[in-house]
C-alpha cells in the first residue's frame, strides 16, 4: 500500500473510531454524526433542524469531548444583544479607559441554540464570524480559534416567536441536516440509558492535528473534471434566471421537464452551493478511503448542502413541494458522467 493510500486510509479508521465513541451516547442519528464530522473536517458551519429532545446538543458536547476543543452554547432569546454573542468594551474605572470582554463565540465549537428565535441583529452577529472567522470590537479584529464550527439548531414546528433566517446567512452553512426522530428499535435503547447519556465516558480520539490531518488529506483528494461540471450543473438547474437561455455542458439535460422544476424556485442556488457540495463529497470519499470522488458521493452529500440554498416559490408551497422533493428530481434527470 502506498503512503498515500496508507493515510486515506488512516483518516477513514479515524473517522471510524469517532462514530464509534460517540454511538456510546448518541443511539442512532448517523446522519447528524457524520454530518458534524463533515463540517469539522472541511470547515463548514451546520444548521441542525428538528424538534427538542433529539439529541442535537448531546452530540456536538460530545464531540467537543472526543477531541477536547473547547465548547459553548448560547441560547438565543429575543432580548439577545449582539454583544452577548461576540463580546463587547468593558470601561475600566480605575484605569479610565476600555477593557475587551469577548463573548462566548471565542471558542472552537460553537452551539448557536434556536437561533431563529433572536432577531436579525442579533443573527447578523454570526455573520462575520462565520464567513471570516474573526470578530470586530469596538476598533480592532481579533481572530477566532482554529478550528472554529458553528452549529445552530431551529424548530421546524413552533414558529411562535421567531425569525426567519436571511438568505445570506443561510448561504453560510455548508450543511443543513434534518434531524428525525429515533427508530423504535433505538428508543428502546434511549429509554434504557436512563436520560443521562452525558454521564457515560468518551475517549479522546481526535485533536486538532488530527483534525488538520485530515484535512490535508480532502485536499488530495480528486475530482474529475466531469464530476465537477456534473456539480456545476446541478446548481445551475435551479436558476430560473440562467438556465432558461444556458446551453451548457449538461444543464440542458433535464429537457423538457425542467420548466417543472423551475416553476417553484424562485431563487436558485450560489456559487458557494457548488465549491460546498464538492468539498463534502470529497469528505464523503475521505469517509470511505477513496482518494477519488464518484458521482454517487455528490448525490449522497447534495440534499444536505442544497436544501436550504435556493428559495421556494408561493406555488412549490401550495403543491407542497419541498426542498428535497426537488432535489431527488434533480438527480433523477440529470445524466450521471
Amino acid at each position: 500500500m502506498s503512503d498515500s493510500n496508507e493515510a486515506f486510509e488512516k483518516c477513514r479508521t479515524l473517522i471510524d473510531e469517532c462514530r464509534a465513541e460517540i454511538s456510546k451516547r448518541v443511539v442512532g442519528q448517523q446522519q447528524v454524526v457524520d454530518g458534524i464530522l463533515m463540517g469539522l473536517i472541511t470547515g463548514g458551519h451546520i444548521l441542525l433542524e428538528g424538534v427538542p429532545g433529539l439529541a442535537k446538543t448531546l452530540a456536538v458536547k460530545t464531540f467537543s469531548d472526543i477531541t477536547g476543543l473547547d465548547f459553548k452554547r448560547i441560547q438565543f432569546t429575543p432580548d439577545l444583544l449582539p454583544a452577548d454573542v461576540t463580546g463587547t468594551l468593558i470601561y475600566e474605572q480605575s484605569t479610565g479607559g476600555f477593557s475587551v470582554r469577548k463573548g462566548p463565540v471565542f471558542t472552537n465549537l460553537v452551539l448557536a441554540d434556536e437561533i431563529n428565535r433572536a432577531p436579525a441583529k442579533v443573527q447578523s452577529a454570526l455573520l462575520e464570524a462565520m464567513a471570516e472567522k474573526q470578530v470586530t470590537i469596538g476598533d480592532k479584529t481579533y481572530s477566532l480559534p482554529e478550528p472554529f464550527l458553528v452549529l445552530a439548531t431551529q424548530n421546524p414546528v413552533e414558529q411562535d416567536g421567531t425569525y426567519s433566517l436571511p438568505e445570506a446567512e443561510l448561504d453560510r452553512f455548508m450543511l443543513k441536516i434534518l434531524v428525525p426522530y429515533p427508530t423504535p428499535e433505538n428508543e428502546v435503547e434511549i429509554v434504557k440509558a436512563g436520560g443521562k447519556p452525558e454521564k457515560i465516558a468518551v475517549n479522546k480520539v481526535l485533536d486538532v492535528a488530527k483534525i488538520n490531518e485530515c484535512r490535508n488529506q480532502l485536499e488530495n483528494i480528486k475530482c474529475a473534471d466531469e464530476i465537477i461540471e456534473y456539480i456545476v450543473s446541478l446548481v445551475n438547474v435551479t436558476r430560473p434566471s440562467t438556465v432558461k437561455n444556458h446551453a451548457g455542458i449538461r444543464a440542458t439535460a433535464a429537457g423538457r421537464n425542467r420548466d417543472d422544476i423551475l416553476k417553484y424556485i424562485t431563487f436558485g442556488v450560489s456559487p458557494r452551493g457548488g465549491i460546498a457540495l464538492c468539498q463534502c463529497a470529497k469528505a464523503a470519499a475521505l469517509f470511505e478511503g477513496r482518494s477519488f470522488v464518484l458521482p454517487e458521493d455528490v448525490k449522497r452529500v447534495a440534499p444536505l448542502v442544497l436544501r436550504h440554498r435556493f428559495v421556494l416559490s408561493y406555488e412549490a408551497a401550495a403543491d407542497g413541494i419541498t426542498a428535497d422533493d426537488l432535489i431527488s428530481k434533480i438527480l433523477s434527470l440529470m445524466p450521471v458522467p
